[in-house]
């Protein structure tokens, strides 16, 4: 099975300090719905895994983010490709779960749903929470520039961990090398 984990906000849609609270506020980056429809029909299964912590703090609810997943999922649907499993954290950074990135809870969930292993596995992500993530459980971290991800080259980043400017490269890159 070939399995990508993405991170969403930053990296399939525009992120936003103010957090993302409804659909409307919900905008794809340019070329990532095409690269996830891509990746699908080349045979990819594209999982998800975000942190979400503006339901802990009250700033929308389960059936909003829901709504802006159904949407993700709608409009690769329209390019002729599918989602996988989405997975979120729903709490706050103060909670202590185990889902919460940094933490790998997320990406193990999702390995146990398709009973693959982790290791070398490409996690997507924008920030260093993201590539932390990865690392922590032998997975391959990838930073996107999109998102956080400029910010993001500015520290320091995970060994061996693979640099692209958007979902877009990344798509190329697994399904032409």
């Amino acid at each position: 099975m070939k399995l990508l984990i993405l991170d969403r906000d930053g990296v399939i849609n525009y992120d936003s300090d103010a957090y993302i609270k409804s659909v409307e506020e919900w905008i794809p980056l340019p070329g990532s719905i095409e690269a996830i429809a891509q990746l699908s029909k080349a045979g990819w299964t594209v999982a998800v895994a975000t942190n979400q912590s503006g339901i802990a703090r009250g700033y929308y609810d389960i059936a909003t983010l829901e709504a802006m997943h159904e949407r993700l999922r709608s409009l690769v649907a329209e390019q002729g490709g599918e989602v996988g499993l989405i997975v979120y954290c729903p709490h706050g950074p103060d909670e202590g779960c185990d889902c919460r990135k940094p933490k790998p809870g997320m990406l193990k969930t999702i390995a146990a749903h398709y009973n693959v292993s982790l290791t070398n596995l490409w996690f997507v992500g924008d920030t260093l929470g993201d590539l932390e993530a990865a690392k922590a459980v032998d997975s391959q971290p990838v930073l996107v520039k999109t998102g956080k991800g400029e910010k993001t080259l500015g520290k320091t980043l995970p060994a061996g961990t693979l640099i692209f400017d958007d979902l877009a490269a990344i798509a190329a890159e697994l399904i032409h090398n």
